[in-house]
């Protein structure tokens, strides 16, 4: 019996030993799976942060089609260059555009993004279209290789936005950096931005780009025009539909910072001083260049174009606002006239060249690839640089403090309103390697009365140049221009080129000789400058005896009021003779001085006597 006890114990401890290893097992496999399964999780979130944060979120799509023909297999130049051989030049395929837009006016704006970008579609022109939602018109495009791939925005509505007169759509069009930096496109030197109504000279865009070290951080646009506007927003920022240019290395800095950046300033109104505000986070200034034109400006840039400033020209913005730059023409068509200057000389477009046909004494400006204009007289250069007021600004006003450059009037009177031709042809003449481009008139123009040669006997105009793309990469200067003799009174011959060393424009090319103004006018002007002369005096001298008659022991009371009211007329009628000259001088004239050569050759000035009169000394 003891025996079976002992038996019976070892049994009971042999069963009790397998289930006991068994539920061992059986944690040990629960807690190594349980720890896997953390693993995985954990391996899963971090690749899908990084994914999230390195690549667009899954919101901003575009259209397959698009993407897949996108040029994205060109590599990184940092990689196929040495320290020994530098990298290329910046080219049109190292820039990516990041275009606003919206999808209720895409359908009708795309016409201005295809009139710039199809002329490059063959040069590895690469960017996207950024809109707010996606539309029928849209899907159909998805094969038009004249326009860039469309990709909608991601939401935006987690961003406070507390202007009480703007959009909050500012958030999405300031985000689209951002976005397009996400898109992970290879061998981007600059990030440039613009909107849907904004047309570009991609050519000029890079040879401003190409001054710039793209490895350094660059923010580069201009100011508006309109001086209110940029007090109301800023002078240190890019207005954006102008166009502004950010260096890669900044734009992926501040995609980094961005979205935390906008939470910071619900109050602001645009998306361009919310760009600029997160540059000035990062402490980068704006690198102004003048051939980025937001034109804040309603009516006729055409004082603009005439008189370009010496800078290529980049962008176009407003192009609904503005008038067309063409007469005759919509506003497509007339940037579609460009076409042929740009395609022979785009560096030298809108460039303004000034001379002088010494016969005829004309000012001749000429804006090359738009337009010349042909004024009587003489007209020195630093008025013709200045762009005549043919436009309102921003706030519709012509005030000429309203803008942010000099400016000057328009001449109203018909004898000093220059005469206009515009652009109607460009071609290249092989034989002698020069660009003939053909101007005719804009219209019949009324008479005038002066006598000298009128420009309304001229028909046409053509205008030779050689195409110099490499203008820019010298310091800036203004072409010189000249007139060639022409057997036909009905054609003007010019040819515009690149200045001598020692060549400048101005009236010491000119005849020595006292300005023209007409006979007639000639002769008005001595009668009333001597009707002046002799009014003052006599003023002077009636005044001087009642003075002396007032202060008399022997003065007569009773003369003293009649006295007066003869003095007062006299001087009555010489302020009105005065005043009347006045109006003439300034609306024939627009000048208060003639001016002569003496036999030396140096220039002297005649200040007329109702200046001296108007001075109070008489």
């Amino acid at each position: 019996m003891p025996q079976l006890v002992v038996i019976a114990k070892q049994r009971y401890r042999t069963l009790n030993v397998a289930p006991s290893l068994a539920s061992g097992m059986v944690l040990l496999i629960r807690n190594v799976y349980l720890v896997v399964v953390l693993v995985a999780a954990a391996v899963f979130f971090s690749f899908a942060y990084l994914f999230h944060t390195l690549y667009p979120p899954s919101s901003p799509s575009c259209i397959v089609h698009q993407i897949i023909t996108l040029p994205t297999t060109t590599t990184v130049a940092n990689e196929t260059t040495t320290q020994q051989q530098p990298p290329p030049p910046t080219s049109l395929e190292h820039i990516v555009f990041g275009i606003a837009g919206s999808a209720k006016l895409w359908n009708h704006r795309k016409n201005y993004v295809k009139l710039w970008w199809s002329r490059h579609k063959d040069e590895n022109i690469r960017g996207f279209v950024w809109l707010d939602k996606l539309s029928t018109n849209v899907l159909n495009e998805n094969n038009d290789r004249d326009l860039p791939p469309v990709c909608i925005s991601e939401n935006t509505q987690r961003f406070p936005y507390a202007h009480r007169t703007g959009n909050r759509a500012a958030i999405r069009i300031s985000r689209i950096l951002t976005e397009t930096v996400r898109m992970g496109l290879k061998d981007v030197r600059w990030v440039v931005m613009g909107d849907d109504d904004t047309w570009f000279v991609p050519d000029n865009l890079v040879r401003v780009l190409r001054k710039y070290d793209h490895e350094q951080y660059y923010y580069i646009g201009s100011v508006s025009e309109s001086h209110i506007q940029n007090i109301a927003f800023s002078y240190d920022m890019a207005f954006g539909g102008g166009g502004f240019a950010i260096s890669y290395p900044l734009a992926v800095l501040i995609a980094k910072v961005q979205d935390r950046c906008i939470e910071r300033y619900p109050e602001l109104y645009g998306s361009d001083d919310r760009m600029q505000a997160c540059m000035a986070e990062v402490g980068v200034p704006l690198t102004k260049e003048p051939g980025f034109h937001q034109f804040d400006l309603f009516g006729s840039i055409f004082g603009i174009l005439a008189a370009h400033p010496v800078a290529p020209l980049v962008t176009m913005h407003h192009l609904d606002i503005i008038h067309p730059i063409f007469p005759k023409m919509n506003r497509v068509q007339a940037l579609q006239h460009l076409s042929a200057p740009l395609d022979i000389d785009s560096a030298s477009l809108m460039q303004q060249s000034i001379c002088y046909d010494k016969a005829n004494n004309w000012t001749i400006s000429v804006s090359w690839g738009y337009v010349v204009e042909v004024a009587r007289g003489h007209i020195p250069p630093r008025e013709m640089e200045r762009p005549s007021r043919t436009f309102l600004n921003w706030y519709k006003s012509a005030d000429a403090k309203g803008f942010t450059f000099n400016t000057r009037p328009m001449s109203h009177h018909y004898c000093q309103k220059p005469f206009v031709f515009y652009m109607s042809n460009v071609t290249m003449d092989d034989a002698s390697e020069l660009s003939v481009s053909e101007h005719v008139s804009s219209g019949a123009y009324p008479k005038c009365g002066w006598k000298m040669n009128s420009p309304g006997e001229i028909k046409k105009v053509l205008v030779y140049k050689s195409p110099n793309p490499r203008m820019w990469e010298k310091s800036p200067r203004r072409n010189c221009c000249k007139v060639m003799p022409s057997t036909d009174k009905a054609i003007v011959l010019i040819a515009v080129g690149t200045c001598s060393e020692d060549e400048i424009f101005g009236s010491q090319k000119l005849a020595c000789k006292e300005i023209n103004v007409g006979g007639y006018m000639g002769w008005r002007l001595r009668v009333l400058e001597s009707l002046i002369i002799i009014l003052a005096f006599t003023q002077t001298l009636y005044l001087q005896l009642i003075h002396a008659s007032v202060f008399s022991s022997k003065y007569d009371p009773g003369y003293r009021d009649s006295d007066y009211v003869v003095g007062a007329g006299v001087g009555a009628g010489a302020g009105v003779v005065t005043l009347l000259s006045k109006v003439v001088l300034v609306q024939e004239l627009e000048c208060k001085t003639l001016v002569k050569c003496d036999s030396k050759n140096k220039q002297s000035e005649w200040f007329f006597t109702w200046k001296f009169i108007m001075h109070g000394h008489t």
